[in-house]
């Protein structure tokens, strides 16, 4: 993922240059295709206003941000969670339009009502094989996906667990205990 810095009006000290940099590079995980992801980020200072200007190109999606603060470092970290807030409902976007095409779309879905319309039934069901991974692996492997969880084999404790997404945007683990 490509990240350019333009600086306005000030010489950025060496410090907010990784500062910024080590932020704004944690966006690659909501990024599929990082070679052709770009971010343009804008900093600027009039007098006591700190601004910064984000702009993402990346996975056929363009987001963009801006923010104002007395500070730079919190401007830094306002600005990211804007983009970051973008993302994650992009990244949901697509996700239900993969889910719509690959499934039933909504109509049909809606013309199909069950007798019992508050019943709950399996409309879907997915077999597989369990792979053999620690859990750093296996939350690896849920960054790369567009799924929500992630079923595995604990090589560490020979049990079969689920490490998933919570709406935090942090990681989850289910171990039975069996």
């Amino acid at each position: 993922m490509e990240i350019i810095f333009n600086f306005k009006s000030f010489d950025p000290s060496d410090h907010l240059k990784q500062y910024a940099e080590s932020r704004f590079a944690k966006l690659e995980k909501y990024v599929r295709n990082s070679a052709n992801a770009s971010i343009k980020i804008n900093l600027e200072v009039e007098k006591f206003r700190q601004m910064a200007e984000v702009i993402m190109d990346a996975d056929s999606v363009h987001i963009s941000a801006q923010e104002e603060t007395n500070d730079m470092y919190s401007t830094i970290d306002v600005v990211l969670d804007k983009i970051e807030t973008q993302l994650k409902k992009a990244r949901n976007k697509q996700k239900e339009k993969r889910r719509n095409r690959s499934g039933q779309s909504p109509a049909t879905a809606e013309s199909e009502s069950p007798s019992d319309p508050e019943a709950p039934r399996i409309v879907r069901t997915d077999r597989f094989e369990a792979k053999p991974m620690d859990i750093d692996e296996a939350v690896e492997r849920l960054q790369t996906s567009d799924y929500e969880f992630l079923v595995f084999f604990n090589a560490d404790t020979n049990r079969v667990n689920v490490v998933y997404t919570r709406l935090s945007g942090d990681y989850g683990l289910i171990d039975p205990g069996m």
